[in-house]
């Protein structure tokens, strides 16, 4: 639930520059958050160096790869439904390999590969450098597994093969795992502990973008703000550092204005936040540069101190709102998104309440909101009684989700009658003669075309808007290009 998960990229199949030399194919589709996405770029890079260039054709392809989710019953549905899609074709393509890459296949080893023999080959979220070894195995047939985790590894020697559909921007991941443990998450027991990534590894691939023609780049990471490199190892090991490493370490606000001074024409943004971990030195970071954009994604999951801590979530409603009053006062044009969780085990009318209520107080510009649905492997789906009935969550998420609606409308008709800087991603889909790109604020902004072109920072004067999109007219270039 921490992870921002963008339903229209859902099922996305890579498809990259081939090389000619390359002899195999491969179809990889990538399921849940950003973190899975920025993932298969790194799988892509590996398998292009052994052989295989991708493919969007499912049926054309000698390995299949699904790149999955654990986060929601519902992504577990849906992956289940494409394996049963992937084998109908494996049974006129026999020399075809199916494999299951990330979160599910570390929870559902044994059951994809022994009990219902629907893989080849199963892949943690750790074991990627491992596939060309795995795929000998299959190819001499035997399962081929590997989910150890690892407390080193970060993909930092990668360098991720991109999509090359937009070119304008991209992910770069700066953490891996996670070290809270929400009783609700399963992504601690799926993608191991807390590490960080080498900074100069950062650059270097931030380097690489740049020179590439990427305009804007997402660091990213399960809790970016906890960031601290202090020369390899998990973020709990920190402790028994040496002075030296405790002395040149370096953390979240460092690396972010290493990246901002760096690239002073890049675009910046990060996700995702944990309440705990977002220090005051971040924010007068964001605020100091032009470059970083303004919009911070903030799960708070409940308005209810009692949910929180059923949660274990290590912030309380006030702490919570004490942030966000600071986040308004240093970076006063941040926009702020949420993720929420409507009927937790033992949530009560007066608990939800709350969490209406501390929307409100916020009024975030919007979020990823969501019913409870237990997931096998964590605290919550082991302890706790999932009690609250299916007609009440749906109401509770109907509430919450009109509620974010109105806000969403509220914070959008702010920007009537300013002028905001965007990026052009791409053409817009209602109209081909308009752009479509992000402000800093990461709200969708809409124009009309003229003589600009996708990549290009445009100043742009906003006229109207709807709930989720702003629309207004060019007026110039702005600074950044």
């Amino acid at each position: 639930m921490e992870k921002i998960i963008e339903e229209n990229k859902q099922g996305e199949s890579l498809v990259l520059e081939n090389k000619p030399e390359n002899t195999k194919k491969l179809f990889i589709e990538s399921y849940g958050c950003a973190m899975n996405f920025s993932d298969s770029e790194v799988v892509a890079s590996i398998l292009s160096d052994g052989g295989y260039n991708t493919t969007s054709v499912l049926e054309e392809a000698d390995l299949v790869l699904v790149n999955t989710c654990s986060i929601r019953d519902k992504a577990e549905q849906t992956i289940r439904k494409r394996l049963e899609k992937y084998n109908a074709v494996k049974r006129t393509n026999p020399k075809m390999k199916v494999g299951v890459l990330g979160c599910m296949a570390e929870r559902l080893k044994s059951q994809f590969l022994e009990e219902e023999k629907i893989v080849d080959l199963v892949v943690g979220p750790d074991a990627y450098k491992d596939l060309p070894n795995l795929l000998a195995e299959v190819e001499e047939g035997r399962d081929a597994i590997n989910v150890i985790l690892s407390k080193e590894e970060t993909y930092g020697d990668i360098s991720p093969v991109r999509l090359m559909s937009n070119g304008i921007t991209a992910l770069v991941s700066i953490t891996r795992g996670c070290d809270n443990m929400c009783t609700f998450c399963v992504v601690p027991f799926t993608r191991g502990r807390e590490r960080s990534r080498e900074p100069q590894s950062i650059m270097v691939e931030i380097q690489d973008l740049w020179s590439k023609g990427f305009k804007e780049i997402t660091l990213l990471g399960q809790n970016v703000d906890s960031y601290l490199w202090y020369g390899g190892g998990l973020k709990k090991d920190f402790v028994n550092a040496s002075e030296m490493q405790k002395a040149t370490a370096v953390d979240f606000d460092q690396l972010l204005e290493m990246v901002a001074v760096g690239f002073p024409k890049m675009r910046i943004r990060f996700s995702t936040s944990n309440p705990q971990d977002m220090h005051e030195s971040i924010l007068h970071v964001m605020a100091k540069y032009p470059n970083i954009c303004k919009h911070i994604h903030l799960p708070v999951q409940s308005g209810s101190n009692r949910i929180l801590k059923e949660m274990n979530r290590l912030h309380s409603r006030e702490e919570y709102m004490a942030l966000i009053d600071k986040i308004r006062a240093i970076v006063p044009d941040a926009s702020i998104s949420q993720d929420m969780i409507a009927g937790f085990p033992t949530e009560t009318e007066e608990d939800h309440q709350d969490t209406m209520s501390l929307m409100e107080y916020v009024k975030y510009n919007f979020g990823y909101m969501y019913s409870y649905s237990e997931r096998p492997g964590t605290l919550a789906g082991r302890k706790m009684k999932d009690d609250v009935e299916e007609e009440t969550k749906a109401r509770r998420l109907q509430e919450i989700v009109d509620l974010q609606q109105k806000h969403a409308w509220f914070r959008s008709e702010e920007f009537v009658g300013k002028i905001v800087e965007v990026l052009v991603e791409k053409v817009s889909k209602k109209s081909k003669e308009e752009f479509s790109g992000r402000n800093s604020q990461s709200i969708t902004v809409v124009f009309p075309k003229e003589n600009y072109k996708i990549g290009d920072f445009v100043n742009v004067k906003i006229t109207s808007c709807t709930s989720g999109t702003l629309k207004g007219e060019a007026v110039g270039y702005s600074e950044m290009n």
